[in-house]
């Protein structure tokens, strides 16, 4: 998923202005988009499915207007309902006001919390963590003496990997989860507007110059032009940055506490090259992420870097699609090789990550087809082993290539010659520079940085029972 915010003291078009910063990001999420417009405590939104193109048209920005104040959101869907009926930011009326709310991530006690709220007598209309926490916040904001003390108080009940972006009728407020999980940042544009984004390339598409990233557990509040930082959550608990922003999820583009995303991955790639050494004459990487990594094993064992694979660029990330049976179908139409590039060579094939082993098959059979004599396949990831917690579609083990077979079975079954997959140890070496304490792994290692989640299932996502029909 991809926030974006921007506020300032002048009213403008800020719809289009965040509309530029959604298609920035548009790689963390291509399920539906949305857009809500701040003027003065009047707000006006729009939301749909598809992508950051096809839901804004021109007429729809114009109809948002102009304001003072406007958040947006890219989702990326992973478990529960998916369509438009999910889609952020959400706006919701209450006693004390109006609040527009977008947020990245997952939580992790999400059963629990709604289980609390819908006996308290709570009511729900969508299936996403976004609306349990827009009903905390506003439980707290009942008692609290303003909102960003009603997210302080939320953040004490909300357990997980989070990042939330809100909208009140006179400020904007953006917090990060103790842990650190996801990555946030905010930045200045000439005009003295201050913007909050998921990654730093956003805040490049509109302008903005990166001040720095929210301190795990900081809670960031703007408010006619001033910025106010409190603390109180910070340094609860152990800081632990996502992994898989630099091996997939962020744009090379972006730097990450202090550390290119770019150079991580370049770097991963070097370390797969020194572990998972091969005679061969090409080094090829598969688009987009595995692009960097490719050119560092490149580098490193010195086999010459070549562009085998051609991308469609309207094909969206196969990894985010919703759906095993939609994933295989745009992997069928997303690559192409460049048989010039392949034919009659030895291939190392670079990839960011090996999950379920779809796309690496097809890939390697595409290469095969183009004439390549033989296909090493490398893995800028270790082995994904665990189910991830906080908002990647990798919710079971049981989807997991690596949980069921060896190095050399998958080798066999996606049609590779040889297969390496990063070290575990070298994992933590790709964003070496980057300023922060620690890092979570624990989708490669299972060491979470929060208990597992407690399951809880609706009652609404089961058809009535026979007993019910007769009441």
């Amino acid at each position: 998923m991809g926030i974006f915010g921007i506020t300032g003291n002048e009213r403008g078009d800020l719809a289009s202005i965040t509309y530029y910063g959604l298609y920035a990001l548009q790689h963390r999420g291509q399920e539906s988009a949305g857009i809500a417009v701040n003027d003065d405590g009047v707000f006006s939104v729009h939301k749909d499915t598809g992508l950051v193109g096809d839901v804004f048209t021109s007429e729809v920005l114009a109809r948002l207007g102009e304001g003072n104040m406007a958040i947006g959101h890219t989702r990326y869907g992973t478990l529960g309902t998916r369509g438009i009926v999910n889609a952020e930011p959400i706006v919701v009326n209450h006693i004390k006001g109006r609040l527009a709310l977008a947020t990245e991530g997952a939580l992790v006690n999400a059963g629990p919390l709604r289980k609390e709220l819908e006996l308290g007598g709570m009511i729900f209309h969508t299936s996403s963590d976004a609306e349990i926490i827009s009903c905390v916040i506003i439980q707290e904001r009942l008692k609290a003496p303003s909102i960003e003390a009603a997210v302080s108080a939320a953040m004490s009940r909300l357990k997980g990997g989070y990042t939330v972006l809100l909208m009140s009728p006179s400020k904007m407020v953006v917090a990060r989860d103790p842990h650190g999980i996801h990555s946030v940042c905010f930045g200045r544009r000439a005009d003295g507007r201050y913007v909050v984004a998921s990654e730093s390339c956003a805040l490049d598409a509109v302008g903005a110059v990166l001040e720095r990233e929210l301190l795990p557990g900081e809670i960031i509040v703007f408010k006619n032009g001033e910025v106010t930082s409190l603390r109180d959550h910070c340094d609860s608990v152990p800081e632990r940055l996502c992994i898989f922003e630099y091996i997939y999820t962020a744009r090379p583009d972006s730097m990450i506490s202090g550390c290119s995303v770019q150079t991580a991955r370049r770097r991963a790639g070097a370390l797969l090259a020194m572990a998972h050494p091969v005679e061969a004459d090409v080094v090829v990487g598969v688009p987009d992420s595995g692009l960097d990594a490719a050119l560092g094993y490149s580098e490193q064992s010195g086999i010459p870097y070549g562009i085998g694979l051609i991308k469609n660029k309207y094909i969206g990330r196969t990894f985010i699609s919703p759906g095993q049976n939609n994933r295989e179908d745009k992997v069928r139409i997303k690559l192409n090789p460049v048989s010039s590039a392949v034919k009659g060579k030895r291939v190392v094939l670079v990839d960011d990550s090996i999950v379920r082993g779809t796309t690496s098959a097809r890939i390697v059979r595409l290469l095969r087809n183009a004439g390549a004599t033989e296909v090493h396949l490398r893995s800028s990831a270790p082995k994904f082993l665990n189910p991830c917690y906080y908002g990647t579609d990798i919710d079971s083990r049981e989807m997991l290539i690596a949980c069921k077979y060896s190095t050399e079975e998958i080798a066999k079954i996606v049609g590779a010659d040889s297969l390496g997959f990063l070290l575990l140890e070298d994992v933590r070496k790709i964003a070496e520079d980057a300023g922060v304490k620690g890092f979570c792994t624990a989708c490669f290692d299972g060491e979470y940085p929060t208990d597992a989640p407690v399951k809880y299932t609706s009652k609404y996502d089961n058809k009535i029972s026979e007993s019910e029909k007769e009441q």
